[in-house]
């Protein structure tokens, strides 16, 4: 049972891999016709809904006071300052840098989980962060327009750091949840906290909103970030946390440059050099190495919460 149960949540760690690394074409589509803020409210507005419909017959969740605040806390954190700190934070710095900023996420997520959660992991584990967080750095140095400024950008580095940080608590902070409720009542309660977080800059943008330029494209594109990079994503993430180390489930976000690289090489034509693929390899080795290498939560009281934790319903 507890192998079925790993396997799943694997499955849907991949899943979110390939969900979340589609998300930065369709983003790139849906912003030729939505502004920044009025899409991101769009997405998860849109997925709020859905939510909602899928606990009409449920029920809404109930969470204890202390974890209805827990629960707050992670929307605040993912979606909430993580779209924020990565939106602004690109105005100011450059993308090769924030992507490799972005890339400490796992780091950041194995000291948490140590501090936190009592994870810790084997010394091939740490060594699997390191190769992937290499191939992050070469799939990313390795394009024919790369250029690194070692100088200025303070503010938007900052900012970026801001998202590692934001990205890391909540994953943190997920997997703790998820000892005693399951995906889909994390996973609802969070989306809509974080259509309210973005309704404020909604309406802020919605008065220069040019709805007859909206094109067939970038509707698609909304459609796909609303099912598949927002609901399937965050089901299947908060899924993988209720089974595996929060350390473990972080790694995978690594693969995700991977995916994007891919994605753009096919449906927009963007064209990967011999060193990226070199570095995509390694991406995927060290999250492998990673993952093999056995990370596991120390306290037998965690495991034996985990093996009780209610999976994916519905």
């Amino acid at each position: 049972m507890r192998r079925d149960s790993q396997f799943g949540a694997y499955l849907a760690l991949n899943s979110v891999v390939v969900f979340w690394g589609l998300s930065f074409v369709a983003t790139k589509v849906a912003l030729e016709s939505f502004p920044t803020f009025t899409l991101v409210f769009a997405r998860f507005g849109l997925s709020s809904c859905l939510f909602l419909a899928l606990m009409v017959r449920r029920g809404l969740p109930r969470f204890t006071r202390n974890e209805h605040g827990k629960v707050l806390l992670t929307a605040f954190f993912q979606p909430g300052l993580y779209f924020v700190f990565e939106t602004i934070g690109l105005q100011h710095t450059t993308a090769p840098k924030a992507a490799l900023i972005i890339a400490m996420i796992p780091v950041v997520v194995l000291v948490f989980a140590a501090v936190f959660l009592g994870e810790r992991t084997s010394l091939a584990g740490v060594f699997g962060i390191g190769a992937s967080l290499a191939g992050i750095a070469v799939l990313i140095a390795g394009g024919r327009q790369f250029s690194l400024a070692l100088r200025g950008h303070l503010l938007g580095d900052f900012l970026i750091f801001g998202a590692v940080m934001s990205a890391a608590f909540y994953i943190v902070l997920a997997r703790e949840l998820g000892r005693n409720h399951s995906a889909l009542e994390i996973s609802t309660m969070q989306i809509i906290y974080g259509a309210l977080f973005y309704a404020p800059a909604f309406l802020w943008e919605l008065p220069d909103l040019k709805w007859s330029a909206i094109s067939v494209c970038s509707m698609g594109a909304l459609a796909y970030l609303t099912v598949f990079a927002t609901i399937g994503a965050f089901l299947c993430y908060n899924h993988a946390l209720t089974r595996v180390p929060a350390s473990r489930a972080a790694v995978f976000i690594n693969g995700i440059p991977l995916v994007t690289a891919l994605s753009a090489w096919v449906l927009l034509g963007e064209k990967l050099t011999l060193m990226q693929a070199g570095g995509g390899v390694l991406v995927l080795f060290g999250v492998c190495l990673t993952n093999l290498s056995g990370v596991r939560a120390v306290p037998q009281e965690v495991g034996k919460s985990l093996s009780r934790a209610p999976g994916l319903q519905g």
